[in-house]
């Protein structure tokens, strides 16, 4: 009877009508509803406003659609998602892990998203990709951890015929927690700064959620994520930087030597089971064309036949469905006993976690789902496909067997995306054991130029303000000793002899005598960032890309003379100052940008036809909090602003005080920033878009 007296908008209207949206004046939202299920809906429509283009794409690709708007590029991940199994994963994992309310926000917040396309026809991509589901969003999911936890290094390698190759080390993210042992007053620092994309997939999305039910947290999350991925409450804060355990397995199986498509098991004999796909790829226009893909799959994982042979893969990225769940519980736990009950479920299968509380806690983990492996076996290795003791189950290794650290007595814990086992001061570090060998940390000995600066500069002061850590966070400088997990000897750029090589003495001269700053002014910052670009694209070229791989003579004579000539050819100068060159850039802004790969304040950079260098990751979403034992203040900037929507205010308005360090204030007392907002609405009861 209900649905014949009301309409589908006046429906969803009343089963969320108690959730609001408050745009402040730099546009993000402020949500709050009367219970979590109004807020997530809520979220869900706020994310389709500001991106609803990259929130499709994202679910095109789960769906195996994506090749219908993107063409050959997007057709690559459809099969990558079909390749690695994720929807069958999903759907065979659903009904036993998707329970409760983990479900209900699920289901809430793939109907805001539903409703918004219903609501807005003209902008949705491919009209059959809706209604998008659960299991939609769950895939999409899947695919984000696969990429973060590493596996997706072994899939590219299997793939590039690169089997032995050395995984891609994890470049980017800093978190830092400091106490009240070290700081000047009564106040715990945090600082939330993960090294994301800037824009498009995987880039980060503020966000204020509020509810009757005690949810209260501002942080980030990308588009599609239903909650904060890392952020603070009004009790406590964590951020997020990505670790590298070993938790992804490349198998040769050994074929059987006249049964087609059939391989050796221990002391049976197994066949590949074969999997037909299907998808569509665009072309031009409405011109589409469809496409048929064979997948192998082995008792170990997906299988893919290469120049050497048949391998296998088996990755746990995929093998768990709470992840969203466990981000749930974190979102609304109130002191460090709670947070840790969350991490607990270990559903979230990589990443570092540095937290920080009102009531002076600090901690640091290398969380990570690690399964339970047979220690005779060298796991860092391809390995034989014909070995059941190779061969591991879903038994995971528990949350306190990993490197961890708990209110050091040195007053500090941070991350890098350096080695687990250097957390802290030396005093107070994790102590790396035998456990290792098959859990595949880092070991204590990998540094990149951002630990070893933080270490720098923390150990100058016995206590510290608020603006000295600022200070600290925002460092532009390189340490006194370059170094890199790939280039263990990177000091060797700087350091080269003028009269050896006459042809770049000037060049020479000028790195030997830079003072490693990169900020705007700075005029060799330029020379010295082109030449590490060249240099790692000349290792990268001939396979020498490996940890703790060493750099010659030649090789950095090389890069120094190609990126002369890049110089001079574009500026006709090799001096000239890192902001003239180096821009942070969206529509018709273009501004100085300082920072350079593995500072601090760290900037990668894509060259663009004219001789500049855009900024495209790094420092990214930015949240700084204190907290006292009433509460936390936080200051946050992101690198554009809230919308990614070219027409909105909120497309660049954050970009000036992001290139000044200019972060904003926000607020968790949402009744004062429902006050203060410029907007105020429920999704269902507006009639033209908020910009």
């Amino acid at each position: 009877m209900l649905f014949g007296l009301f309409s589908c908008h006046e429906i969803e209207f009343l089963e969320h009508q108690d959730v609001r949206i408050a745009r402040d004046e730099w546009g993000v939202p402020h949500i709050h509803g009367k219970t979590d299920i109004d807020v997530v809906y809520g979220l869900a429509w706020a994310q389709c406003e500001d991106d609803f283009i990259t929130l499709q794409e994202q679910l095109l690709a789960a769906k195996g659609m994506l090749g219908e708007v993107k063409g050959k590029d997007g057709l690559v991940v459809d099969f990558a998602i079909k390749f690695m199994g994720l929807r069958e994963e999903v759907e065979a994992r659903y009904d036993i892990e998707i329970r409760g309310q983990h479900k209900d926000l699920l289901n809430s917040f793939v109907d805001g998203i539903n409703a918004f396309a219903k609501r807005y026809p003209e902008e949705v991509l491919l009209d059959d990709a809706f209604p998008i589901t659960n299991h939609d969003l769950l895939v999409a999911y899947q695919l984000g951890l696969v990429d973060i936890s590493g596996a997706g290094n072994d899939l590219r390698n299997i793939l590039e015929g690169n089997i032995d190759q050395e995984e891609k080390l994890p470049v980017g993210s800093n978190a830092i927690a400091i106490s009240r042992k070290k700081t000047d007053g009564d106040k715990t620092f945090l600082a939330i700064n993960s090294h994301q994309p800037l824009e498009g997939w995987y880039s980060w999305y503020e966000a204020h959620l509020s509810s009757n039910e005690g949810l209260n947290i501002l942080g980030g999350t990308f588009p599609g994520g239903f909650m904060i991925f890392h952020g603070v409450n009004e009790y406590l804060g964590w951020a997020h930087t990505v670790n590298h355990p070993d938790l992804s397995d490349v198998y040769k199986l050994r074929m059987h030597e006249s049964k087609p498509q059939h391989y050796y098991y221990g002391d049976t004999i197994l066949q590949l089971e074969r999997r037909t796909y299907h998808a569509w790829m665009k072309l031009w226009g409405p011109l589409k064309i469809p496409i048929t893909r064979t997948i192998y799959h082995s008792i170990h994982g997906p299988v893919i036949k290469t120049d050497q042979g048949y391998f296998a893969w088996r990755f746990v990225a995929s093998r768990n469905l709470r992840m969203s769940e466990q981000w749930w519980a974190m979102n609304k736990a109130k002191n460090f006993d709670e947070f840790q009950q969350a991490l607990k479920m270990q559903a979230i299968p990589s990443t570092n976690i540095v937290y920080a509380d009102r009531y002076d806690s600090i901690y640091f983990i290398s969380n990570a789902s690690v399964p339970v492996r047979d220690y005779g076996l060298k796991w860092s290795s391809t390995l034989s496909g014909d070995s059941p003791s190779s061969l591991w189950e879903e038994q995971y290794y528990p949350l306190d067997s990993l490197p961890q650290v708990l209110n050091p007595e040195s007053g500090y814990v941070f991350n890098t995306n350096n080695s687990p086992y250097n957390a802290s001061h030396a005093d107070d570090d994790p102590l790396e054991t035998d456990l290792n060998d098959v859990m595949g940390f880092q070991g204590d000995t990998l540094y990149n130029n951002r630990s070893r600066q933080f270490l720098n500069l923390i150990e100058q002061y016995s206590e510290l303000s608020y603006l000295d850590f600022k200070d600290i966070k925002f460092s532009t400088t390189y340490p006194d000793t370059l170094t890199s997990p790939t280039m263990v000897n990177l000091e060797l750029l700087l350091s080269l002899n003028p009269d050896k090589y006459q042809e770049i003495s000037d060049a020479i001269s000028l790195l030997n005598k830079w003072d490693r700053n990169t900020n705007i002014d700075n005029t060799t910052a330029a020379l010295f960032i082109i030449s590490l670009k060249r240099l790692t694209a000349l290792l990268a070229s001939e396979g020498k890309i490996n940890r703790g791989g060493l750099i010659t003579e030649e090789d950095c004579v090389k890069a120094i003379s190609q990126a002369k000539d890049e110089m001079m050819d574009n500026y006709g100068q090799i001096d000239k100052a890192l902001g003239e060159i180096q821009r942070h850039i969206r529509g018709e802004i273009s501004l100085p940008l300082s920072g350079g790969p593995d500072v601090l304040a760290a900037i990668h950079t894509q060259s663009l036809d004219n001789g500049i260098y855009k900024g495209v990751a790094g420092e990214s979403y930015i949240i700084l909090a204190q907290f006292d034992s009433s509460g936390v203040q936080i200051e946050t900037i992101n690198a554009y602003g809230t919308s990614a929507e070219p027409n909105s205010p909120h497309f660049t308005d954050q970009m000036e005080r992001y290139v000044n360090r200019q972060l904003k204030p926000m607020s968790l007392d949402i009744d004062k920033v429902f006050e203060k907002a410029d907007t105020v609405y429920h999704p269902l009861r507006i009639i033209n878009r908020p910009m």
